[in-house]
Protein backbone atom coordinates (compact mmCIF):
# COMPACT_ATOMS: atom_id res chain seq x y z
CA UNK A 1 0.00 0.00 0.00
CA UNK A 2 2.81 2.45 0.78
CA UNK A 3 4.30 1.85 -2.63
CA UNK A 4 1.11 3.02 -4.33
CA UNK A 5 1.16 6.23 -2.24
CA UNK A 6 4.65 7.17 -3.38
CA UNK A 7 4.66 6.04 -7.01
CA UNK A 8 3.23 7.54 -10.17
CA UNK A 9 0.15 6.23 -11.95
CA UNK A 10 2.01 3.17 -13.27
CA UNK A 11 2.81 2.01 -9.69
CA UNK A 12 6.45 1.32 -10.56
CA UNK A 13 8.11 4.74 -10.85
CA UNK A 14 8.75 6.40 -7.50
CA UNK A 15 7.74 10.07 -7.40
CA UNK A 16 10.05 12.43 -5.55
CA UNK A 17 7.28 15.03 -5.26
CA UNK A 18 5.00 12.64 -3.36
CA UNK A 19 7.80 11.51 -1.06
CA UNK A 20 8.81 15.08 -0.23
CA UNK A 21 5.18 16.09 0.29
CA UNK A 22 4.70 13.29 2.82
CA UNK A 23 7.97 14.12 4.59
CA UNK A 24 7.05 17.80 4.77
CA UNK A 25 3.64 16.96 6.27
CA UNK A 26 5.29 14.70 8.86
CA UNK A 27 7.87 17.36 9.75
CA UNK A 28 5.08 19.94 10.16
CA UNK A 29 3.26 17.66 12.59
CA UNK A 30 6.41 16.70 14.54
CA UNK A 31 7.55 20.30 14.88
CA UNK A 32 4.08 21.30 16.07
CA UNK A 33 4.14 18.56 18.71
CA UNK A 34 7.69 19.52 19.73
CA UNK A 35 6.61 23.14 20.16
CA UNK A 36 3.70 22.09 22.38
CA UNK A 37 5.87 19.70 24.40
CA UNK A 38 8.24 22.53 25.23
CA UNK A 39 5.50 24.78 26.59
CA UNK A 40 4.33 26.53 23.45
CA UNK A 41 0.77 27.61 22.94
CA UNK A 42 -1.57 26.03 20.40
CA UNK A 43 -3.61 28.19 18.08
CA UNK A 44 -5.94 25.84 16.15
CA UNK A 45 -6.76 28.41 13.48
CA UNK A 46 -3.14 29.16 12.69
CA UNK A 47 -2.23 25.45 12.77
CA UNK A 48 -5.10 24.63 10.41
CA UNK A 49 -4.05 27.37 8.01
CA UNK A 50 -0.51 26.03 7.97
CA UNK A 51 -1.67 22.44 7.47
CA UNK A 52 -3.98 23.56 4.66
CA UNK A 53 -1.07 25.35 3.00
CA UNK A 54 1.12 22.23 3.22
CA UNK A 55 -1.56 19.94 1.82
CA UNK A 56 -2.72 22.35 -0.89
CA UNK A 57 0.79 23.08 -2.11
CA UNK A 58 1.56 19.36 -2.38
CA UNK A 59 -1.63 18.69 -4.29
CA UNK A 60 -0.95 21.64 -6.58
CA UNK A 61 2.57 20.39 -7.29
CA UNK A 62 1.21 16.97 -8.23
CA UNK A 63 -1.34 18.58 -10.52
CA UNK A 64 1.35 20.65 -12.25
CA UNK A 65 3.52 17.62 -12.95
CA UNK A 66 0.68 15.33 -13.98
CA UNK A 67 1.59 15.65 -17.67
CA UNK A 68 5.10 14.30 -17.00
CA UNK A 69 3.97 11.01 -15.45
CA UNK A 70 4.52 7.82 -17.42
CA UNK A 71 1.43 6.50 -19.18
CA UNK A 72 -0.59 3.73 -17.61
CA UNK A 73 -0.64 0.59 -19.71
CA UNK A 74 -3.51 -1.83 -19.57
CA UNK A 75 -2.57 -5.15 -17.96
CA UNK A 76 -2.27 -8.03 -20.37
CA UNK A 77 -4.74 -10.84 -19.71
CA UNK A 78 -3.23 -14.17 -18.73
CA UNK A 79 -3.14 -16.86 -21.42
CA UNK A 80 -6.03 -19.28 -21.23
Amino acid sequence: MLKSLFTTADNTTFDLGRVLWAKFAMVYSVLSAWHLWHGGTFDPVAWSEGAAAVLTSGGGALLLKKSTEPPVTAPTPPPS
